[in-house]
Protein backbone atom coordinates (compact mmCIF):
# COMPACT_ATOMS: atom_id res chain seq x y z
CA UNK A 1 0.00 0.00 0.00
CA UNK A 2 2.77 2.62 1.13
CA UNK A 3 4.81 1.21 -1.97
CA UNK A 4 1.72 2.35 -4.25
CA UNK A 5 1.31 5.77 -2.91
CA UNK A 6 5.25 6.73 -3.11
CA UNK A 7 4.93 5.49 -6.85
CA UNK A 8 2.08 7.26 -7.85
CA UNK A 9 3.15 10.52 -5.95
CA UNK A 10 6.65 9.30 -7.77
CA UNK A 11 4.56 9.34 -11.37
CA UNK A 12 2.81 13.43 -10.72
CA UNK A 13 3.31 15.39 -13.33
CA UNK A 14 4.56 18.13 -10.99
CA UNK A 15 7.44 15.69 -9.09
CA UNK A 16 8.77 13.98 -12.60
CA UNK A 17 9.47 17.93 -13.45
CA UNK A 18 11.31 18.15 -10.54
CA UNK A 19 12.86 15.54 -12.01
CA UNK A 20 13.69 16.91 -15.23
CA UNK A 21 14.97 20.43 -13.48
CA UNK A 22 17.99 17.52 -11.58
CA UNK A 23 18.38 15.83 -14.80
CA UNK A 24 19.30 19.00 -16.35
CA UNK A 25 21.61 20.48 -13.87
CA UNK A 26 23.73 17.18 -14.21
CA UNK A 27 23.71 16.78 -17.39
CA UNK A 28 24.89 20.15 -17.76
CA UNK A 29 22.18 21.63 -20.14
CA UNK A 30 21.89 25.16 -20.27
CA UNK A 31 18.21 24.86 -19.96
CA UNK A 32 16.87 27.49 -17.09
CA UNK A 33 13.81 29.28 -16.14
CA UNK A 34 14.82 33.50 -16.47
CA UNK A 35 14.10 36.03 -13.76
CA UNK A 36 11.52 37.00 -12.57
CA UNK A 37 9.33 34.11 -13.91
CA UNK A 38 10.30 32.08 -10.40
CA UNK A 39 9.21 34.93 -8.46
CA UNK A 40 6.22 35.60 -10.25
CA UNK A 41 5.40 31.84 -9.73
CA UNK A 42 6.00 31.46 -6.43
CA UNK A 43 3.40 34.64 -5.92
CA UNK A 44 0.88 33.26 -7.66
CA UNK A 45 1.46 29.95 -5.52
CA UNK A 46 1.00 31.69 -2.21
CA UNK A 47 -2.05 33.82 -3.36
CA UNK A 48 -3.96 31.10 -4.69
CA UNK A 49 -3.54 28.58 -1.87
CA UNK A 50 -4.47 31.53 0.73
CA UNK A 51 -7.53 32.33 -0.95
CA UNK A 52 -8.61 28.67 -1.02
CA UNK A 53 -7.91 28.26 2.67
CA UNK A 54 -9.82 31.67 3.48
CA UNK A 55 -12.52 30.01 1.18
CA UNK A 56 -12.37 27.11 2.83
CA UNK A 57 -12.35 28.86 6.49
CA UNK A 58 -15.21 30.92 5.57
CA UNK A 59 -17.58 28.31 5.35
CA UNK A 60 -16.04 26.33 8.53
CA UNK A 61 -15.43 29.14 11.03
CA UNK A 62 -13.35 28.87 14.13
CA UNK A 63 -14.05 25.67 16.21
CA UNK A 64 -12.20 23.99 18.83
CA UNK A 65 -10.56 21.61 16.06
CA UNK A 66 -9.06 24.48 14.25
CA UNK A 67 -7.69 26.13 17.69
CA UNK A 68 -6.07 22.99 19.00
CA UNK A 69 -4.37 22.56 15.66
CA UNK A 70 -3.37 25.79 15.40
CA UNK A 71 -1.96 25.64 18.94
CA UNK A 72 0.04 22.56 17.90
CA UNK A 73 1.22 24.68 15.03
CA UNK A 74 2.23 27.53 16.72
CA UNK A 75 4.09 25.44 19.78
CA UNK A 76 5.86 23.09 17.55
CA UNK A 77 7.71 26.45 15.99
CA UNK A 78 9.12 27.39 19.07
CA UNK A 79 10.44 23.99 20.65
CA UNK A 80 12.06 22.71 17.38
CA UNK A 81 14.44 25.39 16.44
CA UNK A 82 15.32 24.70 20.51
CA UNK A 83 16.48 21.08 20.19
CA UNK A 84 17.80 21.53 16.66
CA UNK A 85 20.02 24.06 17.97
CA UNK A 86 21.27 21.75 20.97
CA UNK A 87 22.13 19.15 18.43
CA UNK A 88 23.99 21.04 16.54
CA UNK A 89 26.31 23.39 18.32
CA UNK A 90 28.11 20.38 19.02
CA UNK A 91 29.47 19.77 15.55
CA UNK A 92 29.00 23.29 14.16
CA UNK A 93 29.80 27.23 15.32
CA UNK A 94 27.10 28.89 17.24
CA UNK A 95 26.19 31.06 14.54
CA UNK A 96 25.36 28.19 11.92
CA UNK A 97 23.52 26.28 14.48
CA UNK A 98 21.04 29.05 14.82
CA UNK A 99 20.53 29.19 11.59
CA UNK A 100 20.09 26.25 11.04
CA UNK A 101 17.80 25.48 13.63
CA UNK A 102 15.90 28.37 12.67
CA UNK A 103 15.74 26.89 8.93
CA UNK A 104 14.53 23.80 10.54
CA UNK A 105 11.79 25.26 12.58
CA UNK A 106 10.29 26.98 9.77
CA UNK A 107 8.60 26.15 7.36
CA UNK A 108 8.79 25.36 3.86
CA UNK A 109 5.28 27.12 1.49
CA UNK A 110 6.08 24.95 -1.51
CA UNK A 111 6.41 21.57 0.11
CA UNK A 112 2.83 22.37 1.93
CA UNK A 113 1.15 23.32 -1.77
CA UNK A 114 2.73 20.43 -2.91
CA UNK A 115 1.11 18.23 -0.12
CA UNK A 116 -2.29 20.07 -0.49
CA UNK A 117 -2.53 18.50 -4.59
CA UNK A 118 -1.10 15.50 -3.06
CA UNK A 119 -4.49 14.95 -1.05
CA UNK A 120 -6.24 16.60 -4.07
CA UNK A 121 -5.74 13.87 -6.08
CA UNK A 122 -6.49 11.47 -3.08
CA UNK A 123 -10.03 13.42 -3.31
CA UNK A 124 -9.17 13.88 0.61
CA UNK A 125 -10.13 17.51 2.00
CA UNK A 126 -8.67 19.64 4.61
CA UNK A 127 -9.80 23.06 6.41
CA UNK A 128 -8.79 26.43 5.42
CA UNK A 129 -7.16 26.86 8.45
CA UNK A 130 -4.07 25.17 7.39
CA UNK A 131 -3.38 28.23 5.55
CA UNK A 132 -3.33 29.93 8.78
CA UNK A 133 -0.95 27.44 10.69
CA UNK A 134 1.40 27.51 7.13
CA UNK A 135 1.84 31.62 7.93
CA UNK A 136 1.84 31.23 11.93
CA UNK A 137 4.92 28.98 11.67
CA UNK A 138 7.29 30.64 9.50
CA UNK A 139 8.30 33.75 11.61
CA UNK A 140 8.74 32.15 15.57
CA UNK A 141 11.89 30.11 14.44
CA UNK A 142 13.35 32.75 13.20
CA UNK A 143 13.23 35.15 16.56
CA UNK A 144 14.09 31.98 18.08
CA UNK A 145 17.25 31.46 16.20
CA UNK A 146 18.85 34.45 16.58
CA UNK A 147 17.72 34.76 20.18
CA UNK A 148 19.84 31.65 21.07
CA UNK A 149 22.79 33.07 19.08
CA UNK A 150 22.70 35.85 20.77
CA UNK A 151 22.52 34.03 24.25
CA UNK A 152 25.60 31.98 23.69
CA UNK A 153 27.62 34.84 21.72
CA UNK A 154 26.93 37.75 23.34
CA UNK A 155 25.82 37.24 26.99
CA UNK A 156 22.29 37.73 25.61
CA UNK A 157 22.83 41.73 23.99
CA UNK A 158 21.35 40.98 20.55
CA UNK A 159 22.71 43.27 17.66
CA UNK A 160 19.78 44.21 16.34
CA UNK A 161 16.31 44.29 18.32
CA UNK A 162 13.81 41.95 18.67
CA UNK A 163 11.11 44.29 17.45
CA UNK A 164 13.28 44.60 14.11
CA UNK A 165 13.90 41.20 13.87
CA UNK A 166 10.25 40.49 14.36
CA UNK A 167 8.63 43.16 11.78
CA UNK A 168 11.26 42.02 9.28
CA UNK A 169 9.85 38.12 10.08
CA UNK A 170 6.25 39.53 9.79
CA UNK A 171 6.48 42.17 6.69
CA UNK A 172 8.50 39.31 4.50
CA UNK A 173 6.58 39.26 1.51
CA UNK A 174 5.79 35.63 1.17
CA UNK A 175 3.65 36.13 4.62
CA UNK A 176 1.97 39.31 3.61
CA UNK A 177 0.82 37.25 0.49
CA UNK A 178 -0.37 34.15 2.19
CA UNK A 179 -1.88 36.22 5.10
CA UNK A 180 -3.72 38.63 2.97
CA UNK A 181 -4.81 36.27 0.24
CA UNK A 182 -6.17 34.11 3.52
CA UNK A 183 -8.40 36.77 5.01
CA UNK A 184 -9.88 38.15 1.28
CA UNK A 185 -11.15 34.34 0.47
CA UNK A 186 -12.42 34.81 3.91
CA UNK A 187 -14.40 37.91 3.07
CA UNK A 188 -15.18 36.86 -0.14
CA UNK A 189 -16.10 33.61 0.07
CA UNK A 190 -17.16 31.26 -2.56
CA UNK A 191 -17.95 34.71 -4.34
CA UNK A 192 -14.00 35.17 -4.46
CA UNK A 193 -13.67 31.72 -5.91
CA UNK A 194 -15.77 32.20 -9.20
CA UNK A 195 -14.83 35.10 -9.70
CA UNK A 196 -10.89 34.05 -9.97
CA UNK A 197 -11.83 30.85 -11.56
CA UNK A 198 -9.45 29.47 -13.36
CA UNK A 199 -7.00 31.70 -12.91
CA UNK A 200 -6.47 30.09 -9.02
CA UNK A 201 -8.03 26.69 -9.73
CA UNK A 202 -7.63 25.46 -13.02
CA UNK A 203 -4.40 25.79 -14.02
CA UNK A 204 -2.64 25.45 -10.48
CA UNK A 205 -1.16 22.51 -11.53
CA UNK A 206 0.83 23.22 -14.47
CA UNK A 207 1.96 26.41 -12.19
CA UNK A 208 3.24 23.85 -9.60
CA UNK A 209 4.72 21.44 -12.32
CA UNK A 210 6.73 24.74 -13.90
CA UNK A 211 7.70 25.97 -10.29
CA UNK A 212 8.96 22.65 -9.37
CA UNK A 213 11.13 22.48 -12.79
CA UNK A 214 13.18 26.00 -11.41
CA UNK A 215 12.94 24.46 -7.88
CA UNK A 216 15.08 21.20 -9.82
CA UNK A 217 16.93 23.39 -11.18
CA UNK A 218 17.99 25.68 -8.16
CA UNK A 219 18.76 22.30 -5.86
CA UNK A 220 20.97 20.24 -8.27
CA UNK A 221 23.16 23.41 -8.33
CA UNK A 222 23.34 23.55 -4.46
CA UNK A 223 23.64 20.49 -3.78
CA UNK A 224 27.23 20.52 -5.06
CA UNK A 225 27.88 23.21 -2.12
CA UNK A 226 27.10 20.74 0.53
CA UNK A 227 30.18 18.38 -0.17
CA UNK A 228 32.64 20.15 1.88
CA UNK A 229 29.98 20.12 5.07
CA UNK A 230 30.38 16.45 5.56
CA UNK A 231 28.41 13.65 5.82
CA UNK A 232 27.26 15.37 9.62
CA UNK A 233 25.13 17.32 7.89
CA UNK A 234 23.99 15.58 5.14
CA UNK A 235 22.86 12.48 7.80
CA UNK A 236 21.14 15.46 9.87
CA UNK A 237 18.93 16.61 6.62
CA UNK A 238 17.47 13.83 6.06
CA UNK A 239 17.36 12.85 9.91
CA UNK A 240 15.68 15.91 11.46
CA UNK A 241 12.83 15.99 9.08
CA UNK A 242 11.58 12.28 9.70
CA UNK A 243 12.20 13.28 13.60
CA UNK A 244 9.47 15.97 13.64
CA UNK A 245 7.19 14.26 11.03
CA UNK A 246 7.14 11.63 13.71
CA UNK A 247 6.38 14.29 16.64
CA UNK A 248 3.83 15.89 14.00
CA UNK A 249 1.91 12.60 14.03
CA UNK A 250 2.17 11.24 17.61
CA UNK A 251 0.82 14.98 18.16
CA UNK A 252 -2.30 14.61 15.81
CA UNK A 253 -2.67 11.00 17.08
CA UNK A 254 -3.03 12.30 20.51
CA UNK A 255 -5.75 15.29 19.53
CA UNK A 256 -7.46 13.13 16.83
CA UNK A 257 -6.61 15.52 13.85
CA UNK A 258 -8.38 14.42 10.57
CA UNK A 259 -6.32 12.67 7.86
CA UNK A 260 -6.31 15.68 5.52
CA UNK A 261 -5.01 18.06 8.23
CA UNK A 262 -2.99 15.92 10.00
CA UNK A 263 -1.02 14.98 6.79
CA UNK A 264 -0.37 18.96 6.32
CA UNK A 265 0.71 19.60 9.77
CA UNK A 266 3.43 16.93 9.54
CA UNK A 267 4.43 18.32 6.66
CA UNK A 268 4.60 21.82 7.81
CA UNK A 269 6.57 20.41 11.01
CA UNK A 270 9.35 18.25 8.86
CA UNK A 271 10.04 21.05 5.99
CA UNK A 272 12.64 23.50 6.08
CA UNK A 273 12.65 27.10 4.67
CA UNK A 274 14.73 28.08 1.55
CA UNK A 275 13.26 31.43 1.17
CA UNK A 276 12.05 33.80 4.29
CA UNK A 277 14.72 32.40 6.65
CA UNK A 278 17.86 32.53 4.50
CA UNK A 279 16.76 36.39 3.63
CA UNK A 280 16.12 37.12 7.47
CA UNK A 281 19.11 35.12 8.61
CA UNK A 282 21.01 36.62 6.35
CA UNK A 283 20.16 40.26 7.55
CA UNK A 284 20.21 39.50 11.13
CA UNK A 285 23.35 36.73 11.47
CA UNK A 286 25.59 37.56 8.47
CA UNK A 287 28.15 35.56 9.95
CA UNK A 288 26.21 32.05 9.54
CA UNK A 289 27.25 30.61 6.60
CA UNK A 290 24.45 30.61 3.67
CA UNK A 291 26.59 27.51 1.50
CA UNK A 292 25.17 25.49 4.71
CA UNK A 293 21.60 26.54 5.30
CA UNK A 294 20.02 26.86 2.15
CA UNK A 295 21.57 23.87 0.53
CA UNK A 296 20.52 21.68 3.23
CA UNK A 297 17.06 22.72 2.84
CA UNK A 298 16.41 22.65 -0.70
CA UNK A 299 19.19 20.15 -2.05
CA UNK A 300 18.39 17.56 0.41
CA UNK A 301 15.02 17.94 2.46
CA UNK A 302 13.15 19.58 0.49
CA UNK A 303 13.80 17.00 -2.33
CA UNK A 304 13.23 14.12 0.27
CA UNK A 305 9.77 15.64 1.39
CA UNK A 306 7.98 16.18 -1.97
CA UNK A 307 9.40 13.00 -3.67
CA UNK A 308 9.34 9.95 -0.30
CA UNK A 309 8.26 12.09 2.70
CA UNK A 310 4.62 13.46 1.82
CA UNK A 311 3.32 9.93 0.87
CA UNK A 312 4.95 8.50 3.85
CA UNK A 313 3.58 10.21 5.98
CA UNK A 314 0.31 10.03 4.65
CA UNK A 315 0.45 6.15 4.70
CA UNK A 316 1.64 6.28 8.41
CA UNK A 317 -1.39 8.63 9.59
CA UNK A 318 -4.10 6.58 7.69
CA UNK A 319 -3.11 3.88 8.85
CA UNK A 320 -3.00 5.26 12.76
CA UNK A 321 -6.54 6.57 12.28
Amino acid sequence: MSSDIILNNLLNPAVLFFFLGLIAVFIKSDLEVPQPIPKFLSLYLLLSIGLKGGIELSHSGINAHVLTTLGIAVLTSFVIPVYTFFILKKRVNIYDAGAIAATYGSISAVTFITATAFLKDLDVSYGGHMVAAMALMESPAIIVGVLLINIYTNGGQQKMGYGSILKEALTNGSVVLILGSLIIGILGGSKTATALEPFTGGIFKGMLAFFLLDMGLLAGKRIRALRSAGSFLIVFSLMIPIFNAAVGIALCTLFHINTGDALLLVVLLASASYIAVPAAIRLTVPEANPGLYVPMSLAITFPFNIIIGIPTYYYIINWLN
